[in-house]
């Protein structure tokens, strides 16, 4: 935490936790509520924080060779229709729209949850051979799911995303694509949102209606609860056969395609503020942050602040830092509370003093730090105090994981941990879906992913106490 003060307008996290995001998110001025239940106003600052997300996302997808598509916003219900289990996962969320003006329609239309289908129905016809694959590609686009419960940024009714789908001509191309893209997720969160991560496979249970295999990210928050950051998913050939995504290949004969599809949202920025936040108000990760460092002049009357204060703006931003000089004429206590509620990585303040001694201030958001430097070393300086921010952010994030994962024998024990300490609890499983439910619907717990990196932690299954040999994350999630 920056500091111990109260913000008079947050509540303490400590006490709820819940209404500390919300007031967060209102004060930071991230998101407003419309006029129509489950729909929030992105407002330009959130915006700004999706834009650097999506252009670091959008350049990694690039790199690896896919494509941006638009497709539309509307799905016949019997193209739907076409894949029973997808259709059955998302039945429950679907929004129709029955009238086109004053005419009502001969077959309803769905507004996409997720654009599988749409997808589908492009590939099976422009496909014909095993030279048009592999198709990599991405749309960054909103969806609309009719969640019964909403919550900013985690759980919206419209919401903005990116949903990659593509189709190879083997089950080992498609699923290296679909590891491949979950790694890429992993790296973004790490390397670019200081967010720890944990990669595993999904159970049978919790993976995506008319996958084959599901993995994701996982994430814990500063309440202990898990954040599902991102996810990937292999199709194997049954979208295709569903679809008739069919080519003709090197020997001449007809072979299904092998899919995958995977997506993040702005549930992200949601992830940002409950790893890093605190008591103050934002504390966004640098590499995203729509303002790496704000300006304030002190004494700004007096001869040769300002111009001194708008010769480093210049400089800063010549190097290509976000650099913002607040020449308002608030206070410097009303500016430096304004830009912790806000998370910006640096506060650079430049007074008389400053002036004469050819130095200036900088002040860490993440732990407060304050550092005097040398004019003749602002770039440098500024540069190496945002990646010390960004590795502050991260070490402190993996250490509240690390001290919040603990083990277990039974689903009692498991219940108990959460319940008295939170987090994450790894435990053994039989593989059976049965135990799986049973430790939800008993004590609300479910389970998270099957980590990458398994562990032995113990020898029978923590619900039917047969052996086990798969060692599974359980805990609370958003």
């Amino acid at each position: 935490m920056a500091k111990d003060k109260q913000v008079e307008q947050i509540t303490d996290m400590e006490v709820d936790f819940a209404q500390w995001y919300t007031d967060v998110v209102k004060k930071a001025e991230l998101i407003e509520y419309s006029g129509v239940k489950g729909f929030y106003v992105v407002r330009p600052y959130a915006y700004a924080i999706w834009e650097n997300i999506q252009k670091i996302m959008d350049g990694m997808f690039k790199d690896l060779g896919h494509e941006n598509v638009s497709m539309p916003i509307l799905i016949p219900e019997s193209l739907l229709q076409k894949e029973k289990d997808h259709v059955e996962g998302f039945a429950p969320e679907v929004a129709w729209v029955t009238h086109g003006g004053s005419e009502e329609l001969t077959e309803r239309l769905c507004i996409r949850p997720t654009s599988e289908t749409l997808f589908c129905d492009h590939y099976s016809r422009i496909v014909r051979s095993w030279r048009d694959l592999p198709k990599l590609y991405n749309q960054w686009c909103s969806v609309l799911r009719w969640e019964k419960t909403t919550r900013p940024f985690l759980r919206h009714r419209e919401f903005l995303w990116q949903e990659g789908h593509t189709v190879h001509a083997t089950a080992e191309e498609a699923k290296a694509e679909t590891l491949q893209m979950l790694e890429v997720y992993a790296d973004t969160c790490e390397k670019w949102l200081a967010m720890p991560v944990i990669r595993g496979r999904k159970t049978e249970k919790e993976k995506f209606a008319g996958a084959l295999d599901t993995y994701s990210i996982e994430c814990m928050m500063h309440d202990t609860r898990a954040l599902q950051a991102g996810t990937s998913h292999y199709f194997g050939d049954g979208f295709a056969r569903a679809f008739d995504i069919s080519f003709t290949d090197k020997d001449n004969t007809i072979q299904y395609c092998h899919q995958t599809s995977w997506g993040v949202s702005t549930r992200l920025i949601g992830g940002i503020i409950m790893s890093h936040g605190d008591n103050s108000g934002l504390i966004l990760p640098p590499k995203v942050a729509p303002i790496q460092v704000a300006i304030v002049p002190i004494a700004s009357h007096k001869p040769g602040v300002l111009e001194g204060a708008q010769a480093l703006f210049a400089r800063l931003q010549q190097a290509g830092i976000r650099v913002k000089l607040d020449t308002s004429d608030q206070s410097p206590g009303w500016k430096f509370a304004e830009y912790e509620m806000k998370g910006v990585p640096l506060r650079l303040e430049m007074g008389p003093r400053d002036l004469e001694q050819n130095q200036c201030v900088l002040v860490r958001r993440d732990n407060g730090e304050k550092m005097f430097i040398s004019q003749d070393e602002l770039e440098s300086q500024v540069e190496a105090a945002l990646e010390a921010v960004h590795q502050g952010l991260y070490e402190k994030a993996k250490k509240h994981l690390d001290d919040h994962s603990f083990t277990a024998q039974t689903a009692a024990e498991v219940k108990a941990l959460v319940d008295d300490k939170g987090g994450f609890v790894k435990a053994m499983w039989c593989g059976d879906r049965a135990c799986e439910e049973e430790i939800k619907d008993t004590y609300g717990i479910t389970s998270r992913n099957i980590p990458f990196d398994q562990e032995k932690v113990g020898e029978t299954c923590l619900s039917c106490g047969k052996p086990a040999d798969i060692m599974v994350i359980w805990g609370i999630s958003y």
